[in-house]
């Protein structure tokens, strides 16, 4: 599996990067009944930083970053998949909200799902978040170049302004000082005429 189609299930809710139990589960290629149940037999390996549930306000705000998000995946594998995992999601029962695995979470599913395939979409699940936490560094360092290029570039659009400030009143002085002249020689001289 591609590492960007693995990318497209990862979210951010309440702060963290996670992947919800469902696409989880469709990459480990089980229910996600049977993978939840899983995970609830070894309940102590996953505290809270590791899984929590989704309240009822984020799980209808992340439907449509999901729908968006599997939209966005261009392989056929995912779009049947992305069909597949959204008509699970209608079935689910209303009162059993999603979990949500940080990286932490995904990374001690490998010690509860032991299967050949869980193994390796556990590397490609961890290859992906390393991806995007290198992204965000990257990110935040090119953002941080762009403060300051905004910083320097302001402090020199006050001295440029200064600057033309000065010429202004060194032009409108000059220009001041040849009106003199120019009234000086148009003068109607007095005295005797020659």
């Amino acid at each position: 599996m591609q590492l960007q189609s693995i990318q497209h299930k990862i979210f951010e809710i309440r702060g963290q990067k996670v992947m919800l139990d469902f696409d989880l589960a469709a990459l480990y290629e089980v229910e996600t009944r049977v993978f939840n149940q899983a995970v609830k037999r070894n309940v102590d390996s996953f505290p809270e930083d590791f899984m929590f549930r989704l309240t009822t306000k984020e799980w209808n705000s992340m439907r449509s970053q999901i729908v968006t998000s599997y939209i966005q995946s261009t392989d056929n594998e995912a779009a049947n998949e992305s069909e597949f995992v959204i008509s699970l999601q209608k079935k689910r029962r209303k009162d059993l909200l999603p979990y949500a695995f940080t990286e932490h979470g995904v990374t001690m599913l490998a010690s509860v799902l032991k299967s050949p395939i869980a193994r390796k979409m556990n590397i490609a699940i961890v290859r992906a978040f390393i991806a995007l936490r290198k992204y965000a560094i990257q990110y935040k360092d090119i953002l941080e170049q762009l403060d300051e290029l905004r910083e320097k570039i302001g402090s020199h659009d006050a001295q440029l302004n200064q600057i033309y400030e000065a010429l202004e009143n060194m032009l409108d002085k000059k220009v001041e000082e040849e009106n003199q002249l120019a009234a000086w020689k148009n003068r109607k001289p007095i005295g005797f005429k020659k």
